[in-house]
């Protein structure tokens, strides 16, 4: 997973203290081709989900030095709900002056929606309101060496989502030069979570494998995914095919390779087998041609690191006589430890990246670290709920299941998301963060190709949402100097195969909102 560099922080931290300084800015709310967002697949409706009256675009109220045009806001709005009407859907909005609260443009504000990935916003920012920006995740090498050998190495895992084949390597090279040479077996400590490793509503859609899906663990590597990277040889041989992260699973079949020009077609099909998975390989790739990378989740999490360690271990010279297994709870002492980036930039993962997987293990972090140990999926959104309370931005209909708003699993107003929003953006502790952690508009992420009239700006920072019949936006306009910013959410729901007209529709709506606020500040 790259990593985003936070060079957007000094700049929001400028708009920060701007707006905190103005009068107001403690009131109460007033009632392309982007890169594919990671929640995509069908969501089905929940029945009777209530859903508030339509109401009339409110008129825009005036802030920082000048006065937005509230004619054109409610011709903006009106627009934006006829388009998504003609496609057979229904959208709520809200957008508010960030300063002091006031409406500039709403319709259905309170009714329910599923945000699909707009539910990252509430698990980012109840990481960084409970666990700091500074909080690290550490995987730990555990156990009694005694004269160059180890009697049972334990792995223990405390819910890293970045942990990476080459942080493996590391702890394996490392263990080998504190003087280790034996290790009799392996166990990995799973206890940091519970043992449902399957997100909540993810059974929706049991036979999806591709990687957006995977399970989690408390101790994951390569967010408990495996990349399959087929290489062709000489027409008539066989391919070469590598797997990362190795040990986990058994090849059966093989890609052959094609002569030059034939279309490539390659097919892994997997199959649990005991701890471990088979993957039956079929298909060819053309002599001559690119290698070619195929992303699977694995089913069952629980020893993908085990058996990836051993493997490490027997390479740098350590050996290891015994199997793997689950356990080692009572071992405490450490040999070798890795420790994450900061969750701050963790975070980019959710915000610019709408990684699944990401949003899932630190939504369980937060009910290991503050509802005790195994953390689950029920804990953590009692705890996400308590403190969006605390933020004033979780009203009573609002539904999370899971920490990345995949398949049918939450319920969300616009003006929940928008509150959420405005707190964080007015909290000097989540302020600058959670602002960095969100997509680029024309920039990077999930909307490196959206709102690209606006990359010089930087202006627009917000976070996509998209399932099979959903879409969704929400973010911030940051303004020019002398205004205030604009928090908005839109939702948008019922248009299966539909989605690029709607996103085109959202998209100039926040345009709209962004020229308003820019008006005369932006240079040619």
């Amino acid at each position: 997973m790259p990593r985003h560099p936070r060079r957007t922080v000094s700049a929001v931290a400028l708009v920060l203290s701007s707006l905190l300084a103005r009068p107001g800015g403690s009131q109460p709310l007033d009632s392309g081709a982007a890169p594919a967002d990671r929640s995509t697949p069908t969501a089905r409706p929940t029945q009777g989900a209530p859903v508030s009256p339509s109401a009339p675009p409110a008129p825009l109220a005036s802030h920082g030095p000048r006065k937005i045009d509230p004619e054109r806001a409610r011709a903006q709005v009106d627009t934006l709900v006829t388009d998504v009407r003609r496609l057979g859907g229904r959208v709520g909005v809200l957008a508010l002056d960030v300063a002091n609260g006031a409406t500039l443009a709403a319709f259905d504000q309170r009714g329910l929606y599923n945000p699909a990935s707009n539910a990252k916003l509430f698990t980012a920012a109840a990481a960084l309101r409970l666990l700091g920006p500074s909080y690290r995740y550490l995987t730990g090498l555990y156990g009694d060496a005694s004269n160059g050998a180890v009697a049972e190495l334990v792995l223990r895992g405390s819910g890293d989502p970045s942990l990476r084949t080459r942080d493996l390597w590391e702890m394996a090279r490392a263990l080998r030069a504190s003087g280790v040479r034996k290790v009799a077996a392996i166990a990995i400590d799973q206890g940091y979570f519970d043992t449902r490793y399957v997100p909540p509503a993810f059974e929706q859609q049991p036979e999806e494998w591709a990687a957006f899906r995977a399970p989690v663990a408390a101790a994951s590597l390569n967010a408990n995914a495996l990349l399959f990277t087929v290489r062709p040889s000489k027409a008539g041989q066989a391919a070469s095919v590598a797997i990362d992260p190795p040990g986990f699973t058994v090849l059966q079949g093989t890609v052959t390779t094609a002569r030059r020009g034939t279309p490539e077609k390659l097919g892994v099909r997997l199959e649990p087998n005991g701890q471990r998975l088979v993957a039956h390989l079929s298909g060819h790739i053309p002599e001559g041609g690119r290698a070619v990378s195929l992303a699977r989740r694995v089913d069952d999490p629980r020893l993908v690191v085990a058996y990836a360690l051993k493997e490490m271990l027997l390479e740098v010279g350590v050996d290891v006589s015994g199997e793997v297994r689950l356990g080692g709870e009572r071992q405490k002492r450490l040999l070798v430890a890795h420790r994450s980036a900061p969750l701050g930039e963790l975070l980019s993962a959710l915000g610019k990246d709408s990684d699944n997987f990401y949003a899932e293990t630190i939504f369980k972090t937060l009910a290991a670290e503050k509802r005790g140990r195994p953390g689950t999926a029920e804990g953590a959104a009692e705890v996400v709920g308590e403190t969006l309370r605390e933020l004033d931005a979780f009203g009573q209909d609002v539904v999370l299941r899971n920490g990345s708003g995949l398949f049918d699993a939450a319920r969300a107003s616009p003006e929940a998301i928008v509150r959420l929003l405005r707190a964080a953006l007015l909290d000097p502790a989540l302020g600058a963060d959670f602002t960095a952690q969100l997509a680029i508009g024309g920039v990077d992420g999930t909307l490196r190709s959206r709102f690209r009239g606006w990359s010089k700006e930087r202006a627009i920072r917000a976070k996509t949402g998209t399932l099979a019949s959903v879409v969704a936006l929400s973010g911030y306009v940051l303004a020019p100097p002398g205004r205030s910013p604009i928090a908005f959410a839109v939702l948008a729901s019922d248009v299966p195969g539909k989605i690029d007209p709607a996103r085109r529709a959202i998209d100039h709506f926040v345009e709209s909102l962004a020229d308003e606020l820019w008006k005369d500040a932006r240079t040619p």
